[in-house]
Order: C-alpha cells, then sequence, then structure tokens
C-alpha cells in the first residue's frame, strides 16, 4: 500500500527535499526515484518517491522546524492526494 506524508520546515526547497529523503531512508524506506514538484511562489511542495515499500508522496510547507509525519493509505486515497496538491501546485 502506498504512504503519504505531511511535512513542515523552515528550510528551502531544495534543504527540504533532500531532508525528507534523508528521513524516510532512516524510517526505513529504500529509494529507488525521488521527483520534486514546487512552484517558486509558493511555500509548498510535493515529494514522491517510489520505494521499496511502495509510493510514498509527502506535502510540505513552511513551518517553524522539521517535522514529518506518514501514514499508510489506500490507493485511491494516494491519488486523490497527488492529484489535488498538484492541481494546487499548477495552479488548476
Amino acid at each position: 500500500m502506498p504512504y503519504i506524508g505531511i511535512a513542515r520546515t523552515n528550510l528551502g526547497p531544495l534543504q527540504t527535499y533532500q531532508l525528507i529523503l534523508d528521513e524516510l531512508s532512516k524510517r526505513g524506506f529504500r529509494i529507488g526515484f525521488s521527483k520534486h514538484h514546487w512552484a517558486g511562489d509558493m511555500p509548498f511542495g510535493l515529494v514522491l518517491a517510489e520505494t521499496e515499500r511502495g509510493m510514498v508522496a509527502v506535502r510540505w510547507s513552511l513551518g517553524k522546524s522539521f517535522e514529518l509525519r506518514i501514514e499508510e493509505i489506500d490507493e485511491d486515497a494516494f491519488e486523490d492526494f497527488v492529484e489535488e496538491t498538484l492541481d494546487y501546485i499548477g495552479g488548476d
């Protein structure tokens, strides 16, 4: 089953992307491929990772410090989460 996450960060997009990948690795997710979506004028983004345990999508936004919550969900909810986030980032 796939996973979704919500992250808060006080760092920029590139540092946040790396920090999320590092944290996923610490939690036992072996990442094969990842990508990062964000818009330059928004303090908001999405990290997608293919892992041995399944797909992971992490929505991040600015906060006071880094924190990450992960939960396992069903495939339909995962697709909705990713689609809504990408629509928001893309301005649709």
